[in-house]
């Protein structure tokens, strides 16, 4: 991707340390104190424009939100989203959020390890070469870093409009041994979901018609015994609402053993 940025967009962004942030690694192990809380980080990795990241910040002000993209355009346009997002709520600065610029493929160096709580992969470039496929952020070299940096109640979502991109998550999520969750191969199917905020590429695509594919990956060792709880309450509710299936007479005599 190439971007035609304006004139003086380096110093623009400079000049934004309250939401920008152009070098990670000062703040690795330390993002709670960039914020002032100890409240869960969620990033995005590939933030795009920033509409996602900025509206989940003013949507959900008791969680930190970090968006990441290697471009400074990018950078510039989504902190002019953010800004607005959180004006229209009377907030000049917006207190939760961080735009960070920083390659994906260097995360670990960005964030230490148990730092990081949800991950947002949101219409991530599919490379479909199959030359390209390590590329890709849901390969199993970026998968294992993810698992490395989430925290005991850490997730991962995904959405694509890629079937290619989306098959391949699935299986390296399996060969990973994670489990899955909320899996829809057309997440707006019966109408726009109004309980998630939609990406730029993906307002698009619903116009267009195209399906969305969606799951959750659940990391953390919490995040995956609230899941068994949940299901486990989920078969015994199912069994409880059950009548107990009545046999057909059998013409056959019972039979009984004896010891």
């Amino acid at each position: 991707m190439r971007l035609r940025g304006r004139k003086g967009i380096r110093e623009s962004l400079e000049n934004q340390p309250d939401l920008v942030v152009l070098d990670a690694k000062p703040h690795r192990g330390r993002w709670h104190q960039f914020f002032g809380n100890d409240r869960p980080i969620y990033i995005e990795l590939g933030m795009g424009k920033g509409r996602f990241i900025s509206t989940m910040s003013a949507t959900y002000p008791d969680i930190n939100f970090i968006g990441v993209d290697m471009y400074d355009e990018l950078l510039r346009r989504a902190s002019e989203k953010a800004r607005a997002v959180w004006a229209e709520r009377g907030v000049e600065s917006p207190p939760n959020l961080a735009l960070l610029r920083a390659n994906i493929e260097w995360i670990e160096t960005m964030f230490a390890p148990g730092e990081i709580e949800r991950i947002y992969l949101n219409f991530s470039d599919p490379w479909p070469k199959a030359k390209h496929a390590r590329r890709r952020l849901t390969h199993p070299r970026f998968v294992a870093k993810y698992i490395e940096l989430l925290n005991e109640r850490g997730e991962i979502h995904l959405k694509t409009d890629s079937k290619l991109l989306f098959e391949f998550s699935l299986n390296s999520f399996s060969d990973m041994g994670l489990q899955l969750r909320n899996i829809s191969l057309d997440l707006h199917r019966g109408g726009v979901r109004e309980d998630l905020v939609l990406t730029e590429y993906e307002s698009k695509f619903i116009e267009q018609g195209q399906p969305i594919h969606r799951c959750e990956v659940v990391v953390g060792r919490e995040a995956l015994a609230e899941h068994r709880a949940a299901m486990r309450r989920q078969v015994e509710g199912h069994k409880a609402d059950t009548p107990y299936p009545v046999s057909e007479p059998s013409s056959s005599p019972a039979t009984t053993s004896e010891g």
